[in-house]
């Protein structure tokens, strides 16, 4: 019996060489780096000012929490070993300066506002990619956690040439993707060159969504539409697109309309959520929904930084 080669298999396993493979390495030796810089700025900002009401004041600013709560995620920290190696680090730099508790630190995750998502400014259009995926939440200290146990649902906008993330939103887990759009373009300033999505946001409101977003510019929208959907017969000027989609799939395949249109891009996405699962983890830390969406922003801020310190560059063979 002859087997069949393995490029003739459906789903044939690529492989990807890095051609920067010696800058790539050195950034991932910078993300371990234990190098932690406090500016002038930081530190004057460090004690929250006096806010003129009666009763207890605020000791710490955002920034101070922020900052303890980046080292917790970045190193998977306890809370209390939080305040310890703040404590610690505070010692070796000689210091003078109040370290926030892990009581104040869990108390003051479900107000705190993150400061950006800081990603790179930028002039030109962006080619925008969405999609979703689950984070389990705290169960507390059940023992036997339930199979079926509630989680969230982050949405995450993810520019396709730089891979920074751009835009993201905490919902429940029965809130539908094509829904989030509207929200997600609304955080972006800058307009839209693409947008590409799987077939879970093929709707009309997407669609004009995304054509809005590229003031005045034409938007090329990809979503693979279902099998069995027909072009609308009086589209709308971002309709055009979906109708555009619908015969480019029907002439060439839907295999090689993936290749030529450029809609392959959008594994790009799901490449980023891996890296948020692999560096940050699948569970969310804290039990409040105002604490969860706090933590999710905070965690896209922390890959963004990463990214900017190099991410690699690959091409396909086979």
């Amino acid at each position: 019996m002859k087997y069949p080669k393995r490029s003739q298999y459906k789903h044939a396993k690529s492989q990807y060489p890095v051609r920067n493979w010696s800058e790539y390495e050195v950034a991932l030796q910078k993300r371990g780096d234990l190098t932690v810089s406090l500016s002038d700025t930081a530190l004057d900002a460090w004690r929250a000012p006096a806010s003129g009401k009666p009763g207890g004041q605020r000791r710490y600013a955002d920034i101070a929490i922020e900052a303890a709560l980046t080292i917790r995620m970045v190193f998977h920290l306890p809370l209390r070993q939080t305040e310890g190696f703040l404590r610690s680090l505070a010692n070796l730099l000689e210091l003078d300066l109040p370290i926030p508790d892990h009581t104040t630190l869990s108390r003051r995750l479900k107000s705190l506002r993150i400061t950006g998502l800081g990603r790179l400014a930028t002039d030109r259009p962006i080619h925008l990619l969405i999609d979703s995926t689950g984070l389990r939440i705290h169960v507390g200290h059940m023992q036997n956690p339930p199979r079926n146990r509630a989680w969230r649902k982050l949405h995450l906008a993810v520019d396709a040439d730089s891979g920074e993330i751009l835009a993201l939103d905490l919902t429940t887990r029965r809130t539908h993707d094509c829904t989030q759009v509207p929200a997600l373009l609304h955080q972006i300033d800058q307009p839209l060159a693409s947008f590409s999505a799987d077939s879970a946001y093929d709707t009309h409101a997407v669609y004009e969504a995304a054509h809005e977003q590229g003031e005045g510019r034409a938007v090329r929208v990809l979503i693979p539409p279902g099998r069995k959907t027909q072009p609308s017969p009086r589209p709308s000027t971002a309709l055009k697109e979906r109708n555009r989609n619908i015969r480019s799939i029907r002439e060439l395949g839907r295999r090689t309309w993936h290749k030529s249109s450029g809609y392959s891009r959008r594994s790009l996405v799901e490449n980023t959520m891996y890296r948020y699962k692999t560096i940050i983890g699948r569970t969310m830390r804290s039990r409040t929904f105002a604490g969860q969406r706090a933590e999710v922003e905070l965690a896209s801020k922390i890959l963004n930084t990463m990214t900017r310190l190099g991410m690699p560059d690959s091409y396909r063979v086979g």
